[in-house]
């Protein structure tokens, strides 16, 4: 970006009624009112410092800008026409993932600190201002933490690495990275958000099972999982369900992107499971209170 500043004296009129630009922001040490509220509250005012300089800088802002200008990209097929289903994002949306996830929002409510809920609630507030977008997936892996808590195996596997406060977007298996995401599928066609209504079907598979069905509204579709709703043998169900297997691709397909009024650097598309892996999270038929920990918590 240039140094020089844009003319303001034009052939035909002079700018002299609009603001020039804010550059750097502070948006933590320039809101008192935010400080007091979070503060009394418990917050932890120095982390909150840190994170308000960084990301209100001239720089975040003008990644964010770039992040909504050039919206995500569904690539359905590759080349030759094999299966990607994978959405391809503007590398400053990475870059405000990754601001984001390392300086603890998805993380500090649950590290034992004093004040973390406080502290998250006010990253949310202050990331909202500069891109909203990428506070869902952020939000939802802060709260797929007390959701997961619902099976004690799957708690070890996953919780560590949503907390890591490492962000890596890459399509890789979750054992090759060092921190995770995770998003929620849950509404579909025919029920709309009476998620009772669900008709994804979900069969045995060994220790685990294999999902059938089309989910209306996937969140951040590139999560490294995903939490959703099917109907199994004991009745609706909450399942946890990899984005990635060790070998290959889970069975999950993106139809397409939604189109959407706001929330535009983030994706959010249509999905279909075909015979996808998943496990069981919580007692079969309890799907609704099991999935209702991440959906408060959001």
């Amino acid at each position: 970006m240039s140094d020089l500043p844009p003319r303001s004296d034009l052939s035909s009129h002079e700018v002299t009624n609009q603001p020039v630009a804010q550059g750097d922001l502070d948006l933590w040490a320039q809101d008192p009112a935010l400080q007091t509220h979070a503060v009394a509250a418990g917050a932890r005012a120095e982390t909150l410092a840190r994170y308000g300089a960084a990301i209100g800088t001239a720089e975040m802002q003008e990644a964010a800008r770039q992040a909504n200008r050039q919206p995500p990209e569904l690539l359905a097929f590759d080349a030759a026409g094999r299966r990607l289903d994978e959405v391809r994002f503007h590398p400053d949306y990475h870059r405000l993932m990754e601001l984001g996830i390392t300086s603890g929002y998805a993380a500090v409510a649950w590290d034992g600190g004093q004040g973390g809920h406080a502290t998250h609630a006010a990253m949310v507030y202050l990331t909202s201002q500069i891109e909203p977008g990428v506070c869902c997936p952020m939000t939802m892996t802060y709260a797929a933490v007390p959701a997961l808590r619902a099976e004690p195996e799957l708690f070890a596997q996953w919780v560590p690495k949503l907390i890591a406060r490492a962000y890596d977007g890459s399509a890789r298996p979750m054992a090759r990275k060092a921190g995770l995401t995770m998003g929620m599928a849950l509404t579909e066609k025919q029920a709309g958000s009476d998620v009772r209504a669900t008709t994804t079907r979900a069969e045995r598979d060994g220790p685990d099972y294999r999902l059938t069905g089309h989910k209306w509204f996937c969140s951040a579709p590139m999560s490294d999982g995903f939490l959703t709703l099917a109907q199994a043998s004991g009745g609706l169900t909450c399942f946890v369900v990899p984005r990635w297997l060790e070998q290959e691709r889970n069975a999950i397909r993106l139809m397409r992107l939604k189109d959407k009024l706001g929330n535009r650097a983030n994706a959010s598309a249509e999905i279909e499971y075909h015979g996808a892996i998943a496990h069981r999270l919580g007692d079969a038929g309890d799907g609704i209170r099991t999935v209702i920990e991440m959906i408060h918590h959001t």
